[in-house]
Protein backbone atom coordinates (compact mmCIF):
# COMPACT_ATOMS: atom_id res chain seq x y z
CA UNK A 1 0.00 0.00 0.00
CA UNK A 2 1.48 3.36 -1.04
CA UNK A 3 1.98 6.17 1.44
CA UNK A 4 -0.07 9.21 0.44
CA UNK A 5 2.01 11.57 2.57
CA UNK A 6 4.69 13.38 0.53
CA UNK A 7 8.29 12.83 1.54
CA UNK A 8 9.84 15.82 3.32
CA UNK A 9 11.86 18.03 1.00
CA UNK A 10 15.61 17.67 1.42
CA UNK A 11 17.45 20.89 2.27
CA UNK A 12 21.23 21.06 2.08
CA UNK A 13 22.88 21.76 5.41
CA UNK A 14 24.24 25.15 4.33
CA UNK A 15 20.69 26.29 3.51
CA UNK A 16 19.56 25.26 6.97
CA UNK A 17 22.40 27.35 8.43
CA UNK A 18 21.43 30.21 6.12
CA UNK A 19 17.89 30.06 7.56
CA UNK A 20 19.22 30.15 11.12
CA UNK A 21 21.42 33.16 10.37
CA UNK A 22 18.48 34.90 8.67
CA UNK A 23 16.32 34.27 11.75
CA UNK A 24 18.96 36.01 13.85
CA UNK A 25 18.86 38.97 11.46
CA UNK A 26 15.06 39.12 11.69
CA UNK A 27 15.10 38.95 15.49
CA UNK A 28 17.61 41.79 15.67
CA UNK A 29 20.35 39.75 17.32
CA UNK A 30 22.76 41.47 14.92
CA UNK A 31 21.67 44.97 13.98
CA UNK A 32 22.27 46.68 10.61
CA UNK A 33 25.86 47.85 10.38
CA UNK A 34 27.07 45.48 13.09
CA UNK A 35 29.55 42.66 12.59
CA UNK A 36 28.25 39.12 12.86
CA UNK A 37 30.32 36.41 14.60
CA UNK A 38 33.21 34.93 12.65
CA UNK A 39 32.80 31.82 10.52
CA UNK A 40 34.68 29.84 13.19
CA UNK A 41 32.35 31.05 15.93
CA UNK A 42 29.24 30.33 13.86
CA UNK A 43 30.54 26.89 12.94
CA UNK A 44 30.93 26.09 16.65
CA UNK A 45 27.53 27.58 17.46
CA UNK A 46 25.72 25.48 14.86
CA UNK A 47 28.01 22.45 15.16
CA UNK A 48 28.87 22.40 11.45
CA UNK A 49 32.00 22.88 9.39
CA UNK A 50 33.41 26.31 8.64
CA UNK A 51 32.93 25.60 4.93
CA UNK A 52 29.19 25.09 5.46
CA UNK A 53 28.95 28.43 7.28
CA UNK A 54 30.98 30.14 4.54
CA UNK A 55 28.60 28.87 1.84
CA UNK A 56 25.58 30.15 3.78
CA UNK A 57 27.21 33.55 4.33
CA UNK A 58 28.20 33.78 0.66
CA UNK A 59 24.56 33.38 -0.39
CA UNK A 60 23.41 35.98 2.14
CA UNK A 61 26.08 38.35 0.81
CA UNK A 62 24.91 37.71 -2.76
CA UNK A 63 21.40 38.66 -1.60
CA UNK A 64 22.76 41.90 -0.05
CA UNK A 65 21.78 40.89 3.48
CA UNK A 66 25.42 40.73 4.57
CA UNK A 67 28.50 42.62 3.45
CA UNK A 68 32.01 41.16 3.56
CA UNK A 69 34.81 43.63 4.30
CA UNK A 70 38.28 42.35 3.58
CA UNK A 71 40.33 42.12 6.77
CA UNK A 72 37.46 43.35 8.95
CA UNK A 73 34.79 40.67 8.89
CA UNK A 74 31.18 40.30 7.78
CA UNK A 75 28.60 42.95 8.58
CA UNK A 76 24.83 43.25 8.41
CA UNK A 77 23.96 45.38 5.37
CA UNK A 78 22.43 48.74 6.20
CA UNK A 79 20.56 51.38 4.21
CA UNK A 80 22.10 54.02 6.48
CA UNK A 81 25.50 53.48 4.85
CA UNK A 82 26.23 56.15 2.26
CA UNK A 83 26.85 53.63 -0.53
CA UNK A 84 23.58 51.78 0.18
CA UNK A 85 21.17 54.64 0.84
CA UNK A 86 20.29 54.60 -2.85
CA UNK A 87 20.66 50.87 -3.46
CA UNK A 88 17.24 50.66 -5.16
CA UNK A 89 17.43 54.03 -6.92
CA UNK A 90 18.09 53.46 -10.61
CA UNK A 91 17.85 57.00 -12.01
CA UNK A 92 21.19 58.23 -13.32
CA UNK A 93 22.30 61.29 -15.36
CA UNK A 94 22.95 60.78 -19.06
CA UNK A 95 26.38 62.39 -18.76
CA UNK A 96 28.96 62.80 -16.04
CA UNK A 97 29.30 61.03 -12.71
CA UNK A 98 26.30 59.58 -10.98
CA UNK A 99 24.67 62.15 -8.69
CA UNK A 100 22.08 61.07 -6.17
CA UNK A 101 18.97 63.21 -5.80
CA UNK A 102 17.81 64.66 -2.49
CA UNK A 103 14.25 64.31 -1.27
CA UNK A 104 11.92 67.18 -0.44
CA UNK A 105 8.82 66.21 1.53
CA UNK A 106 5.60 67.60 0.08
CA UNK A 107 2.99 65.89 2.26
CA UNK A 108 2.42 63.15 4.82
CA UNK A 109 -1.12 62.16 5.70
CA UNK A 110 -3.36 59.28 6.74
CA UNK A 111 -5.48 57.69 4.01
CA UNK A 112 -7.45 54.47 3.48
CA UNK A 113 -6.24 51.59 1.34
CA UNK A 114 -8.20 51.05 -1.86
CA UNK A 115 -8.71 47.51 -3.09
CA UNK A 116 -5.69 47.53 -5.43
CA UNK A 117 -3.27 48.89 -2.81
CA UNK A 118 -4.66 46.52 -0.18
CA UNK A 119 -4.07 43.55 -2.47
CA UNK A 120 -0.48 44.57 -3.22
CA UNK A 121 0.35 45.24 0.44
CA UNK A 122 -1.63 42.20 1.66
CA UNK A 123 -3.72 44.26 4.07
CA UNK A 124 -7.51 44.65 4.41
CA UNK A 125 -9.21 47.12 2.08
CA UNK A 126 -9.89 50.29 4.03
CA UNK A 127 -6.90 49.78 6.34
CA UNK A 128 -5.12 52.98 7.36
CA UNK A 129 -2.13 54.02 5.27
CA UNK A 130 0.55 56.63 5.70
CA UNK A 131 0.69 58.32 2.30
CA UNK A 132 3.77 60.39 1.52
CA UNK A 133 4.50 62.59 -1.47
CA UNK A 134 7.93 63.97 -2.15
CA UNK A 135 10.01 65.61 -4.86
CA UNK A 136 13.47 64.34 -5.72
CA UNK A 137 15.93 66.98 -6.92
CA UNK A 138 19.42 66.92 -8.38
CA UNK A 139 20.75 70.28 -7.37
CA UNK A 140 17.85 72.66 -7.95
CA UNK A 141 16.38 70.57 -10.77
CA UNK A 142 13.30 68.45 -9.94
CA UNK A 143 13.75 64.99 -11.42
CA UNK A 144 11.14 62.72 -9.80
CA UNK A 145 7.79 63.06 -8.07
CA UNK A 146 6.83 60.19 -5.79
CA UNK A 147 3.78 58.92 -3.96
CA UNK A 148 4.52 56.31 -1.28
CA UNK A 149 1.87 54.30 0.59
CA UNK A 150 2.77 52.47 3.80
CA UNK A 151 0.69 50.34 6.19
CA UNK A 152 0.14 52.53 9.25
CA UNK A 153 0.05 49.42 11.45
CA UNK A 154 3.74 48.81 10.68
CA UNK A 155 4.89 52.44 10.70
CA UNK A 156 3.23 53.64 13.89
CA UNK A 157 3.60 57.33 14.65
CA UNK A 158 5.17 58.15 11.31
CA UNK A 159 4.69 61.83 10.50
CA UNK A 160 6.29 64.68 8.58
CA UNK A 161 8.57 65.65 11.46
CA UNK A 162 10.09 62.18 11.63
CA UNK A 163 10.57 62.02 7.85
CA UNK A 164 12.38 65.37 7.89
CA UNK A 165 14.43 64.21 10.86
CA UNK A 166 15.88 61.52 8.60
CA UNK A 167 16.44 63.92 5.71
CA UNK A 168 13.61 62.34 3.71
CA UNK A 169 15.73 59.17 3.30
CA UNK A 170 12.90 56.70 3.68
CA UNK A 171 14.65 53.34 3.63
CA UNK A 172 17.21 54.53 6.18
CA UNK A 173 14.31 55.69 8.34
CA UNK A 174 12.43 52.40 7.93
CA UNK A 175 15.49 50.54 9.15
CA UNK A 176 16.57 52.84 11.99
CA UNK A 177 13.19 53.86 13.39
CA UNK A 178 11.04 50.81 12.62
CA UNK A 179 13.48 47.90 12.19
CA UNK A 180 12.06 47.32 8.70
CA UNK A 181 14.73 46.40 6.16
CA UNK A 182 13.90 46.58 2.47
CA UNK A 183 15.42 43.49 0.88
CA UNK A 184 13.95 43.44 -2.61
CA UNK A 185 11.56 45.32 -4.84
CA UNK A 186 9.32 44.45 -7.78
CA UNK A 187 8.79 47.19 -10.35
CA UNK A 188 6.61 47.91 -13.36
CA UNK A 189 7.90 50.59 -15.73
CA UNK A 190 5.89 52.43 -18.39
CA UNK A 191 6.12 55.63 -20.42
CA UNK A 192 3.20 57.98 -19.71
CA UNK A 193 2.16 61.56 -20.37
CA UNK A 194 2.62 64.08 -17.56
CA UNK A 195 -0.61 65.07 -15.84
CA UNK A 196 -0.96 68.81 -15.06
CA UNK A 197 -0.28 68.65 -11.30
CA UNK A 198 2.85 66.50 -11.65
CA UNK A 199 3.99 68.48 -14.69
CA UNK A 200 3.92 71.67 -12.62
CA UNK A 201 6.03 70.11 -9.86
CA UNK A 202 8.57 68.76 -12.36
CA UNK A 203 8.68 72.00 -14.34
CA UNK A 204 7.50 70.48 -17.63
CA UNK A 205 4.48 71.06 -19.81
CA UNK A 206 1.45 68.75 -19.42
CA UNK A 207 1.70 65.82 -21.78
CA UNK A 208 5.50 65.64 -21.60
CA UNK A 209 6.66 61.99 -21.67
CA UNK A 210 7.59 60.72 -18.22
CA UNK A 211 8.81 57.38 -16.92
CA UNK A 212 6.37 55.89 -14.43
CA UNK A 213 7.80 53.31 -12.03
CA UNK A 214 5.39 51.43 -9.77
CA UNK A 215 7.11 49.49 -7.00
CA UNK A 216 6.25 47.10 -4.23
CA UNK A 217 9.04 46.73 -1.66
CA UNK A 218 9.49 43.65 0.52
CA UNK A 219 11.14 42.88 3.84
CA UNK A 220 11.96 39.52 5.40
CA UNK A 221 9.62 36.66 4.56
CA UNK A 222 8.61 38.32 1.28
CA UNK A 223 6.31 40.62 3.26
CA UNK A 224 5.24 43.69 1.25
CA UNK A 225 5.64 46.91 3.26
CA UNK A 226 5.58 49.71 0.67
CA UNK A 227 3.83 50.69 -2.54
CA UNK A 228 5.41 53.51 -4.49
CA UNK A 229 4.73 55.37 -7.72
CA UNK A 230 7.56 57.44 -9.16
CA UNK A 231 7.18 59.83 -12.09
CA UNK A 232 10.55 60.66 -13.65
CA UNK A 233 11.55 63.36 -16.09
CA UNK A 234 14.13 61.55 -18.21
CA UNK A 235 15.12 64.49 -20.40
CA UNK A 236 18.64 64.40 -18.90
CA UNK A 237 18.38 61.14 -16.96
CA UNK A 238 17.84 57.45 -17.64
CA UNK A 239 16.83 54.32 -15.76
CA UNK A 240 19.84 52.10 -15.17
CA UNK A 241 19.66 48.46 -14.08
CA UNK A 242 21.99 45.50 -13.84
CA UNK A 243 20.61 42.00 -14.35
CA UNK A 244 22.74 39.09 -13.20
Amino acid sequence: MSNSNPAPAFRPLYQQIKTLITQSLISGEWRPGEAIPSETELAARFNVSQGTVRKAINELADENLLIRQQGKGTFVASHTEEKRQFHFLRISPDQGERVYPKGELLSCKRTKADAATARLLEIPAGATLVTITRLMRVGAEPVCWEEIRLPAAIFKGLNAAKINQYGCKLYSMFESAYSVRILQVAEQIKAVAAEPAVATLLGVTPGTPLLRIERVAYTFGDKPVEWRRTMCNTKSFHYMNKIV
